[in-house]
This record gives structure tokens, C-alpha cells and sequence, in this order.
């Protein structure tokens, strides 16, 4: 947990609040559960203030009475985002519209990890926007990183960059291997941008032939060369007040970078065959999985257009050297499968360990080929290690038996997400049910134990690992009288 705020509860259904607070608990968050019969009598007495929470979970009925919880939660705390339980959903008022937005999501019950972990990521961006500026909706930052998915060093570095220079209208350069996000880059940069009204227009430089890129680029009149039977806007032209994503900048034949560097110094162009000229009113953000400095010293890129373009580079780490990230990775594919109503699966322990050996030569763009097809075999199933396609096996035997179940994290930025896949036949529940709070006692202790022997006992190292407070893990080891690795305390 990477903030002091705590949970707000108000639940009437006792059996729901006491599993709910649970469930937070385990995923590391400090909650307070009350009914909504003298809510804010219960929070007062307890030395709660305003400002304490920074997300309210409410599930009331009846509607009428539901209503009146909402508008009063609303009014007490104008900034708190609040979510929705149960099927009795209320609507607020349409005359409403900030009490409406404070409304971030609807959750049905019984709560789901994946929904309750996502509301969480998604009250935090809300509530740190609200207190740096009311007037901006939670969305936008939403969207900006939904598909940089990750909490490595990496990609909170290449988020930092991104946050720094989206509203600054320079060139960008974004480096990386193929299949490592820079197109997702690219757009987020474009939506977060002053200029997200105008068009986002990519175009793939190595995937045009040369005799047809300067006119894919600037346009043509009619009659400027054979073939040209009418006249034609180029990619700057419908990128006019927007921005043009120059992918592949790197293939990008000589003679057209010489017309590049002039478009980017007089901001000018003029089409194939006439004199009219057009201002470039566009932000060129431009890619390349090449080595520009090599092109260079080989004679094949040109080095002032280099530094033109090279005004911010931003690098795309390769998965491999991010390998803590594909479990994220997997979830967030895997719910935007669900979204879109393609199919769903989960997987062990085991199965993630052997993909993280993976050396994933192909990036993201590789794995979530895979997702899709495993959801095509193994449709809303759990796969294993051995049920992964051979080049993805990296487990030996003894390792796939000991393989326990796995907990996929999604990223939040910056909080985590949980979505737990059980060793059981076809991963649901038993029939003769169990008991929910032993068993993520256990998962937990588990999880505990073992970042503890990857850190060498180091707890600071682990609570980074686990994604909570050193204090919070140490209490956690109390709890669950864990020693340390070197045989200390906690």
C-alpha cells in the first residue's frame, strides 16, 4: 500500500461487510466497516476526520435509502470517490453533475477481486487529481497509461517521462525492440496532449516503398506523376493540428530524410507536383526498434536529423528485462479480453514461473499473442505449466509438482491488483465450500515467505516486492509469527 488513507465501508448486510473487509485487508488496505445507521456517528466517534478515506464502498437497500447514504457520503467529503455495491444501484440526480462524476464505478455482488482491485487503482488516480486539480477528471490518466501496464523500474520510468512531456509540444523519439509498446506510447502521448481534439495520424516509414513515401507524406496534385489521377492530402495534411507517429524512422530512405529535416526546421511542405505551401502545424512523435547511432556511422540516417527528432527520447525496456511485470501484463490482457467478451482463462503458479524463464523475443506483442491463443484452448480454464505450448515450458518436473497457486497482479499506478487462480479441477469452488478467511491466511503467509527468501530477509526489500509499507509487512509477520531468512525478527 503506497498511501495513509484508509477504506471507507458502509455495507447494512453483515455477512458481506465482514467478507469484504476481508478480502481489503488482504490486498493491503486499512479498512473501516460500518452500517449506514449512524455512519458518520461511528466514524467520528472513532477519531476518524475528513480526509481520512480516500474511497467509500456503499451497498444500501433500498434504493430510496441507498440515495440518501450517497448524497450525504458525497456532501461529507466532496472529493471522495464512491463506489456502488449490489444490484439496488442508485442513480444520482442529472442536475447533479459533480455528484455524479464523484461516482466512479458500480460493483456487483459478491465482489469479485478484479472488479474490487481495479475500483481501488481507479479511486486512487481520482482522489490524487481531485487534490492536485479538481477542475480534471480521473479518466484521462486512466487511459494515459491503461496500456503500460507494469511495476518495474522500467516502466515507472518510461510513465515518469511520459507524464513529463505530454503537454509539451516537442518532438519525441521512442526507442525499443519490436513489439515493446511504442505505438502505445505514441498515442497516449497524443490523448494526454493539448493537441487530443486534433488527429492522431501513424504511419510505418519501412513499410512504404521509397518512391511512394514522400508522396504518402506531403500529398500530390493531380497529374504529378503517372497514376496520379486526382489530388491527394498527405499524412501531415490530415495531421494538421494533431499528431503524425512516425513508426520505423530508422527505414526511412536518405533522400526522404533530407525532405524530413526541412519540414521539421521551416515547419513548411509543399506536395509532390505543386508550389502551394502548406504549414506543418503537427507534433511529429517518431519510432525506431534500430540503433540510429550506428545508421549514422554507417552513413544510412542522418545525423541533424537525428538530433532533430532526438529533442526527447524515451526507451521501451524489452519484457525480458522486466520479467516481474508479466504477471501484470497477463491480467490486463486478460481482462481486456473479458471486456470485449472473447473468452477468459487463468493460470498457476507454475505457469507464470516458466513464462517469466521465457526470453520473450517478441515483447508484449509475443505474449499477448499467446493469451489469445490459450483462450482459444483452454477456454475459462486454468493453465498449467504443462499446458503451455513446449518452446513456453521452462519448469522441470519437480518444480511444476511444487508449483502452488498463483496470485496475478495487475499494475495500478500506482496501486496493486490481485486475481487468485486455486488448484482446483476446473478453478472454482469446492463443493463443500471452505473457509475463505483460513485460506487467504495462508495465501498470504505464503506470499510473505517467499519475497522474504528472495530478499534474503531483507524486509524492506520485500515489502517493495509485495507492493506494501514496511511497517504493514512487519506487522503481517507478527501476525503470522514469520522469521526472517537470516533467523532474525520481525
Amino acid at each position: 500500500m503506497v498511501h495513509d488513507s484508509k477504506v471507507l465501508l458502509i455495507e447494512d448486510d453483515a455477512q458481506r461487510r465482514h467478507d469484504l473487509s476481508i478480502i481489503l485487508d488482504f490486498v493491503g488496505e486499512v479498512v473501516v466497516a460500518t452500517s449506514s445507521n449512524g455512519w458518520l456517528d461511528t466514524l467520528l466517534g472513532g477519531g476518524h476526520q475528513l480526509g481520512d478515506f480516500f474511497v467509500a464502498y456503499i451497498g444500501v437497500t433500498p434504493p430510496e435509502k441507498a440515495v440518501g447514504i450517497v448524497e450525504a457520503v458525497a456532501a461529507w467529503d466532496k472529493s471522495l470517490p464512491l463506489v456502488l455495491l449490489g444490484e439496488a444501484l442508485p442513480e444520482p440526480k442529472r442536475s447533479d453533475e459533480r455528484f455524479r462524476q464523484q461516482i466512479i464505478g458500480r460493483i456487483d455482488v459478491p465482489v469479485g477481486h478484479a472488479p474490487l482491485v481495479d475500483s481501488l487503482r481507479r479511486a486512487q488516480i481520482y482522489r490524487d487529481q481531485q487534490q492536485s486539480d479538481p477542475s480534471r477528471i480521473y479518466r484521462r490518466d486512466a487511459e494515459l497509461f491503461r496500456s503500460l501496464v507494469g511495476a518495474s523500474r522500467a516502466v515507472c520510468e518510461v510513465r515518469r517521462l511520459m507524464a513529463q512531456v505530454a503537454d509539451k509540444d516537442v518532438t519525441v523519439l521512442i526507442l525499443g525492440e519490436s513489439g515493446t509498446g511504442k505505438e502505445v506510447v505514441a498515442r497516449n502521448l497524443h490523448y494526454q496532449s493539448s493537441r487530443r481534439e486534433g488527429p492522431f495520424v501513424p504511419v510505418n516509414c519501412g513499410a512504404i516503398p521509397p518512391e511512394l513515401l514522400e508522396s504518402e507524406l506531403f500529398g500530390h496534385e493531380k497529374g504529378a506523376f503517372t497514376g496520379a489521377i486526382s489530388t491527394r492530402p498527405g499524412r501531415f495534411e490530415l495531421a494538421q493540428g494533431g499528431t503524425l507517429f512516425l513508426d520505423e524512422i530508422g527505414d526511412m530512405p536518405l533522400h526522404m530524410q533530407v525532405k524530413l529535416l526541412r519540414v521539421l526546421q521551416e515547419r513548411t511542405f509543399e506536395r509532390v507536383g505543386g508550389s502551394k505551401t502548406f504549414k506543418a502545424d503537427v507534433r511529429i512523435i517518431a519510432a525506431t526498434h534500430r540503433q540510429l547511432e550506428e545508421l549514422i556511422q554507417e552513413g544510412r540516417f542522418r545525423e541533424d536529423l537525428y538530433y532533430r527528432l532526438n529533442v526527447f527520447p524515451i526507451e521501451m525496456p524489452p519484457l525480458r528485462e522486466r520479467t516481474e511485470d508479466i504477471p501484470i501484463l497477463i491480467n490486463e490482457l486478460i481482462e481486456r479480453l473479458e471486456r470485449e467478451k472473447r473468452g477468459s482463462l487463468q493460470f498457476s503458479s507454475g505457469a507464470i514461473m516458466s513464462l517469466t524463464r521465457h526470453e520473450w523475443f517478441g515483447n508484449v506483442r509475443e505474449l499477448a499473442n499467446l493469451i489469445e491463443r490459450l483462450v482459444i484452448t483452454h477456454p475459462y480454464g486454468l493453465v498449467n505449466a504443462q499446458d503451455l505450448p513446449k518452446r513456453y515450458r521452462h519448469l522441470g518436473d519437480e518444480e511444476v509438482g511444487e508449483a502452488m497457486p498463483a496470485a496475478v497482479v495487475e499494475e495500478s499506478s500506482p496501486r496493486p491488483s490481485m486475481q487468485l487462480a486455486h488448484d482446483l479441477p476446473a478453478a472454482n469452488l469446492p463443493v463443500h465450500g471452505l473457509d475463505l478467511k483460513d485460506y487467504l491466511d495462508n495465501l498470504e503467509k505464503t506470499f510473505i515467505t517467499q519475497a522474504l527468501d528472495d530478499c534474503n530477509g531483507v524486509v524492506a526489500r520485500a515489502a517493495e516486492k509485495l507492493r506494501i509499507r514496511r511497517t504493514t509487512l512487519v506487522e503481517k509477520m507478527r501476525k503470522y509469527q514469520i522469521q526472517r531468512a537470516d533467523g532474525g525478527s520481525a
